[in-house]
C-alpha cells in the first residue's frame, strides 16, 4: 500500500538550502526488496506509455505560455551509480548518502527537488519518494496548477508497480 504523509521524512535532506517551500508531497511504501538506492532510482523513474504520454502532452501545452516542458524520456540516463552532477533517469543528482539520492531541476518559473530514502529495517525496506517545489514566479504557479493532480497518480503509480516486483 501507498501512504501519503506530505511531510519530508525526519532525516531526508532534500530541503537543504530550499526555501521556500510552495508545495510538497510525500509517500511511501515497505517492500522486501534487497535492490540498492541506485536500482531504485532505476526502478521507479521507468515510467508506463500512458505517463509517457501525459508528459508529451504537458510539453506541448505548456509551449504556449513560453514554459520549457523538458526532453522528457529523450534526456534517460541510465547507471549502475549515480554520482552527484550525473543524471539519474531524468533529473539531475544534486546530493547523496547511503540511503538517500536527492534529484533537481530549476528553470526561471520553478524549481523542484525530488528525493528517493530508503531505510531497511530486517527484510523490509521503506521506500519514500518526496517531492518539493518553490515558484519563482505567477507562470510558475499557473504551470504547477494542472500538473499537480497528474503528478500525484503517477508518483502512486511507481510506488505501486515497485511493490508488484
Amino acid at each position: 500500500m501507498v501512504h501519503r504523509t506530505n511531510k519530508i521524512p525526519v532525516s531526508s535532506v532534500i530541503s537543504r538550502d530550499f526555501k521556500p517551500i510552495h508545495y510538497c508531497d510525500s509517500y511511501s511504501i515497505v517492500t522486501h526488496t534487497t535492490d540498492d538506492l541506485d536500482k531504485i532510482i532505476t526502478s521507479i523513474f521507468q515510467t508506463p506509455p500512458w505517463a509517457d504520454t501525459l508528459m508529451r502532452v504537458r510539453n506541448s501545452l505548456v509551449k504556449f505560455i513560453g514554459l520549457e516542458g523538458g526532453g522528457y524520456k529523450k534526456d534517460t540516463y541510465i547507471a549502475d551509480h549515480y554520482p552527484v552532477g550525473s543524471r539519474a533517469v531524468y533529473f539531475t543528482v544534486i546530493d547523496r548518502n547511503e540511503n538517500e539520492i536527492v534529484m533537481a531541476e530549476n528553470d526561471k518559473h520553478l524549481n523542484f527537488r525530488v528525493s528517493v530514502l530508503i531505510n531497511r529495517d530486517g527484510h523490509e525496506t521503506t521506500i519514500n519518494l518526496t517531492t518539493i517545489v518553490k515558484y519563482n514566479n505567477f507562470l510558475g504557479r499557473l504551470y504547477f496548477f494542472p500538473v499537480k493532480p497528474f503528478h500525484r497518480i503517477i508518483i502512486i503509480s511507481l510506488l505501486k508497480r515497485l511493490l508488484k516486483k
